[in-house]
């Protein structure tokens, strides 16, 4: 009887692949269009447009405090800053931070993963509905996201991964406005939206600074929209996390 449950599963499995396709702990963003930029955001976000983008999984959390430790653990690189304080047993479950661009980099290949674009992030915060935030059209409260504190405070601040159901994207997904910025793998480029390709874009080819997208535990609601952009030096640590994202 056991044989013929496996049979069973293994043979739905072979039959509906993509619900193999992704990790428990990733969320499958479907292939298809949906509009990037805003209008009434400020002009880098400019112009709105379609566009395209294949299907992809995405981190269901930003990369936490405990899966860095093992990644730093495997590697034997050097820590971010401040490591001592975010290395304690109340902070393995919050998101890392202080981290930069090349090390987010170098920790989702070394999960098998890679850096999500621009465009797959902002699909991914926003599903197809133009919604201005992962939740929708809301303005931001304390049960939707972690935003506009004042107070580091130890690395405390930061709400654990996956703790605020409310403010989940249309996918799933956690945490893609407010807690820590995410860095992205595009170069930043001003005026990219006006020359961006209609299908899977993935920014300049060079550039001095990185995209970073949804805003921190500090921000105000502005910051936090999902077709807000910002840019950071790739060398900057600022309070910088990040999540990966795989392809399919």
């Amino acid at each position: 009887m056991r044989t013929m449950l496996v049979l069973v599963v293994l043979l739905g499995l072979a039959a509906h692949p993509a619900m193999a396709a992704a990790p428990v702990d990733m969320a499958v963003v479907p292939a298809g269009e949906f509009t990037m930029g805003s209008p009434a955001g400020d002009s880098d976000e400019q112009p709105a447009h379609r566009v395209y983008v294949d299907a992809f999984s995405m981190d269901k959390y930003e990369v936490t405090v405990g899966q860095y430790a093992a990644f730093l653990q495997a590697k034997s690189v050097d820590p971010p800053s401040d490591w001592k304080t975010m290395n304690q047993p109340a902070h393995q479950k919050r998101p890392v931070a202080n981290v930069e661009w090349a090390e987010a980099d170098g920790y989702c290949k070394w999960a098998g993963k890679r850096l999500p674009t621009e465009a797959e992030w902002e699909k991914a915060a926003r599903g197809t509905d133009d919604r201005i935030y992962p939740w929708g059209n809301d303005p931001p409260t304390p049960l939707l996201t972690n935003f506009g504190k004042t107070e580091w405070d130890n690395h405390a601040v930061l709400a654990p991964v996956g703790t605020l159901e409310a403010g989940k994207s249309p996918y799933g997904i956690y945490d893609m406005a407010g807690n820590v910025w995410e860095w992205v793998s595009d170069w930043y480029d001003y005026n990219y939206y006006k020359t961006s390709p209609s299908q899977n874009p993935a920014g300049p080819s060079t550039g001095g600074t990185k995209a970073i997208r949804g805003g921190a535990w500090n921000s105000n609601p502005r910051a936090m929209r999902s077709a807000n952009r910002s840019l950071i030096s790739p060398t900057d640590q600022g309070l910088n996390g990040f999540r990966c994202a795989k392809t399919p």
